[in-house]
């Protein structure tokens, strides 16, 4: 927990009677990280909206869409590296593969693959069903919840962004959730993004690129930052997030090239595909999938035709439409299911998988947000998905990024994590021994009890925003409100001297090289 968020709870609870403050220093104390209750990969898994005879059905139809449809648009070289281990250019021009193609390649293809912080200890290991929460989206404003009003968003609002997910605990990575409108020439966006990200937080970073061309600048930067190539290509810390195909079933030729170049420069990719079901993608929610999961296969099969074994995560993302306008619905149900769904597809591969939760549709962090946001990923939290992008922080069906909810979120995913995290049966648990004593030789209750002071830590999480306070508490304390207590957090964050995690030396350098925007 941070200092900040630590800080916070001592003065909203010391003033309790009955041992309470005691108890609140017993809970800011740090936990060692393999007794907190809650953390990042955890295993999940619990929750399967498909039967196993489902995703056979899936798999296969999404082998046939490959082999008899095909993908249209790649570009030259991708059309060699498909072609040179056996896809088919046909008459038409669009590629089709094999399902024995494909399945030679998933046999290759990465597996248990750890997306690298800049520190070891936020370290992200993608495996089985290990569950890691982040940001992620390319939202185009910033949404103000003091003057209820959206501007468009700015670098300095992504690096702040970035330093409020690195106190989160919650938080596992920190991708790109905001587009530098400040910046309008697309080079210098993609450098100063990168720049925010890393300048604000060690947790592992995602972001996005417009054009191949800036490629050779990106990895210049990158290099800068972690302290030469060969620093970087033994930790890689920054994972790009590659929309390479534009469904339906076609290859984005300028994001496959950009993906190439990733590739060539040892950084891991997510395979992205984000069809909406109901314009881009087909409306039932079963042919979504097929349709997402045969463009990752295909996604698969070129990765791993340039480098074999490369870190590749396995990126359904098949978004909603709301049929009555066309419009996205993030916060769906239906949402959630598609992306539970999902997380069923990439442990039928045995690949790191990755997709969306936890998009609003909602404007502000308010009942609406709580609920869409809180039911997509406590679902793909159980289903077990690797890599849960856009947890926190998104509204207007990803068109605005809130830093206010960004915080709250951090306290809904930690419920989350509680819920993934499930129930240890064991001779302690099950507590018999205790039961005897308090009931038979004890005062009747379990208050105060050692067993209950033992797991106070390590069995139970708590709000750090939400109140749990009775109403006359509330009175006493001056009717808090969860919005405002949310933007005191940020302030105290904000307000305090900027950390900027890229170190001094080789920032003054990058500075010359390169036009930054924020402030040195």
């Amino acid at each position: 927990m941070s200092d900040t968020l630590q800080e916070e709870n001592a003065r909203t609870r010391v003033s309790r009677p009955g041992g309470r403050a005691a108890r609140v220093a017993a809970r800011a104390a740090p936990l060692a990280e393999n007794l907190r209750p809650v953390r990042a990969g955890l295993v999940g898994g619990q929750y399967k909206p498909l039967s196993d005879a489902d995703v056979l059905r899936i798999h296969e139809a999404a082998l046939t869409a490959c082999e008899e449809i095909g993908f249209a648009d790649a570009p030259p070289t991708g059309i060699e590296a498909l072609t040179g281990v056996g896809a088919i250019l046909g008459d038409d021009g669009r590629i089709r593969i094999p399902r024995a193609l494909i399945e030679d390649m998933l046999a290759v293809a990465a597996r248990d693959i750890t997306l690298h912080g800049r520190e070891p200890k936020h370290d992200l290991l993608l495996s089985g069903n290990r569950v890691h929460f982040g940001t992620a989206g390319a939202a185009v404003h910033l949404v103000d919840v003091e003057k209820r009003e959206y501007r468009e968003s700015t670098v300095q609002d992504l690096y702040d962004a970035a330093r409020i997910a690195h106190t989160l605990d919650n938080v596992h990575f920190f991708q790109r959730c905001m587009v530098c409108r400040d910046i309008p020439d697309n080079f210098e966006m993609d450098l100063n993004t990168i720049y925010a990200c890393c300048a604000g937080t060690t947790k592992h970073v995602g972001v996005s690129f417009t054009q191949p061309s800036h490629m050779e600048g990106a990895f210049e930067l990158i290099h800068a930052i972690a302290g030469g190539e060969g620093a970087w290509r033994a930790r890689p810390f920054i994972s790009n997030s590659n929309c390479f195909v534009v469904p339906p079933m076609k290859f984005a030729t300028e994001s496959c090239q950009v993906m190439e170049a990733c590739i060539r420069g040892g950084m891991p990719v997510l395979l992205l595909s984000a069809g909406q079901a109901g314009a881009t993608a087909p409306a039932p929610l079963a042919a979504a999938i097929v349709q997402a999961v045969a463009e990752c296969l295909a996604g698969v099969v070129y990765v791993n035709a340039i480098a074999p074994g490369h870190p590749a995560i396995f990126g359904t993302w098949p978004f909603v439409s709301d049929l009555r306008t066309g419009a996205m619905s993030g916060g769906s149900g239906e949402q959630a299911l598609l992306t539970a769904g999902c997380a069923q597809m990439h442990h039928f591969y045995g690949l790191p998988g990755g997709a969306a939760a936890g998009m609003a549709d909602s404007k502000l962090p308010d009942m609406q947000a709580g609920w869409e946001q809180s039911i997509s990923n406590v679902m793909a939290g159980l289903a077990g998905l690797n890599m849960i992008y856009e947890s926190v922080g998104m509204h207007a069906s990803l068109l605005g990024f809130c830093h206010e909810s960004l915080i709250l979120g951090d306290d809904m995913l930690g419920q989350v994590l509680r819920c993934v995290r499930g129930i240890e049966v064991n001779d302690e648990t099950l507590g018999l021994e205790t039961m005897r004593q308090v009931c038979l030789q004890g005062p009747g209750h379990y208050l105060g009890h050692n067993q209950t002071l033992s797991v106070m830590q390590t069995e139970y999480i708590y709000p750090r925003c939400g109140d749990r306070s009775s109403p006359k508490e509330w009175v006493e304390r001056g009717r808090p409100d969860l919005l405002e207590r949310a933007i005191g957090v940020k302030r105290r964050i904000l307000d305090a001297d900027g950390p900027n995690f890229i170190d001094p030396a080789a920032d003054a350098e990058i500075r010359k090289t390169f036009r930054i925007h924020l402030p040195g």
